[in-house]
């Protein structure tokens, strides 16, 4: 027998055991469950992309940096990752909130969401990943020393490009302070070029932050003669008054212990840098991002402890749901348990079967009980119309008349119990009703009607 004539052949006896009803019922289900299931997989869109782009920062800053250390972790778990070169982190924040932005995530400095020039960023469709490191800002300086940030009222000062985060909170600090361009020389130069100029004796003051500034830079500032490190003696006062901001300690020593550099503990003022996504990242892509911000800066450094970051410490960014349970259980266990692409593909086939599980087993248990009820509502309304005509056989002065109408009204129901057409399975429901009719019609015919004067 050809796989043709058994499939015509189990057709049939479907056909003859239940009726095509029945089977006409087998095909919309499945119907609507293929359809079911192609809307939840597009829906939920379950295969993670395998390429990324990161917005970073100039070239040789730690920004830049960590994008590349980013970008090898995730290449071996074939992902691509793509780094777009910015001016630092007010510029990451403004890509990422461009219209029809084509960055996925990017390092943003806390506070950058609003400068000192008041104008908030809508960040309504980002979401943060966490905070992943302490950023933190050095003023380096020429000439006598400088007790308090206010004392450079007046002087020559660079505080860095405009889109670097270091502009932004060195404009948001000297506002603190009435500092303005009004009372102050205030220079947006690059790292390289305030170096020179500082080296030069061009500016007095020069503001540095790791996002714009390369190590090589801040080290040849470090150990040149005459060039000093400003103490924040007032750190815990900037901490209460910019809420984003953290009091760091740069111990005696610690960036040369030979030439003891600095010679005193210095204190430092410091935002956190976030990782900031698009809020429709792939949950898969956020723990691949996370995982590689925890082997990146979750190590012990100069001004972070180890495994203190990456964490939650939210400003004014959300954090991703995502980013929470990554948190609080670690990566998914799919991708906990197997390899990138297999747990991608094993998603997808979980997209596929869970709308058959939640969906069509309970179809299918209550689809019986609706066939059932189909049928069952042909039968059951003539039942009504039996029990109004046997109530009526027992009335004592039944007439003639009376008599032949109801055996008319018995007639019509037979008639019209014949035409009705189901499923040998549910022929009980038939022959059942048929019997009961005949059982009345007994009733009917063993009642004496009164005779007419």
């Amino acid at each position: 027998m050809t796989l043709k004539q058994m499939i015509a052949s189990s057709f049939a006896r479907l056909t003859d055991l239940y009726g095509r009803s029945f089977i006409h019922s087998l095909i919309v289900i499945a119907g609507c469950g293929l359809l079911i299931c192609v809307l939840v997989f597009s829906f939920i869109n379950a295969a993670a992309p395998t390429s990324l782009t990161i917005a970073s920062g100039p070239e040789g800053s730690s920004f830049s940096k960590n994008a590349e250390k980013y970008k090898a972790i995730l290449a071996k778990e074939g992902v691509k990752l793509t780094i777009v070169p910015s001016e630092g982190s007010t510029d990451n924040l403004n890509k990422l909130t461009a219209k029809g932005s084509k960055i996925d995530v990017a390092f943003v400095q806390g506070g950058d969401t609003q400068g000192p020039d008041e104008k908030k960023v809508d960040t309504s469709k980002l979401m943060s990943l966490g905070s992943i490191s302490y950023q933190p800002l050095f003023v380096f300086y020429r000439g006598e020393g400088r007790r308090l940030l206010s004392d450079f009222r007046g002087a020559r000062l660079s505080v860095g490009q405009v889109g670097s985060g270091t502009h932004n909170l060195a404009m948001t600090l000297l506002k603190e302070n009435d500092i303005d361009s009004d009372n102050t020389r205030l220079l947006n130069e690059s790292p390289t070029e305030g170096v020179d100029a500082l080296m030069s004796g061009e500016i007095d003051a020069l503001f540095v932050m790791g996002d714009s500034a390369s190590v090589d830079l801040m080290r040849k500032l470090v150990q040149s003669p005459g060039i000093n490190i400003f103490n924040f003696t007032q750190a815990d006062g900037y901490t209460r008054r910019v809420k984003y901001l953290n009091k760091l300690v740069l111990p005696q020593g610690s960036l040369d212990l030979g030439k003891n550099i600095p010679v005193n503990d210095l204190y430092l003022v410091a935002p956190t840098v976030e990782l900031v996504a698009q809020d429709d990242l792939h949950p898969a892509l956020s723990d691949l991002l996370l995982e590689a911000a925890r082997e990146v800066h979750g190590s012990a450094g100069l001004f972070r402890k180890n495994g203190e970051f990456p964490t939650i410490l939210e400003h004014d960014i959300r954090i991703s749901p995502d980013a929470t349970r990554y948190y609080a259980s670690g990566k998914s266990f799919l991708y906990r348990t197997f390899p990138f692409w297999l747990a991608s593909l094993i998603n997808r086939v979980l997209a596929l079967l869970v709308p058959i599980f939640l969906l069509l087993i309970p179809t299918l248990k209550i689809a019986p009980i609706i066939y059932r009820w189909r049928f069952q509502s042909r039968i059951y309304p003539w039942y009504k119309v039996l029990l109004e005509i046997e109530r009526e056989t027992l009335s004592v002065n039944m007439s003639k008349e009376t008599r032949a109408h109801l055996v008319e009204k018995l007639d019509h129901i037979e008639q019209s119990v014949n035409k009705i057409k189901i499923p040998p399975s549910f022929g009980d429901l038939l022959y059942g009703l048929k019997g009961h009719i005949d059982f009345v019609r007994s009733r009917l015919s063993s009642t004496n009607p009164e005779p007419v004067a």
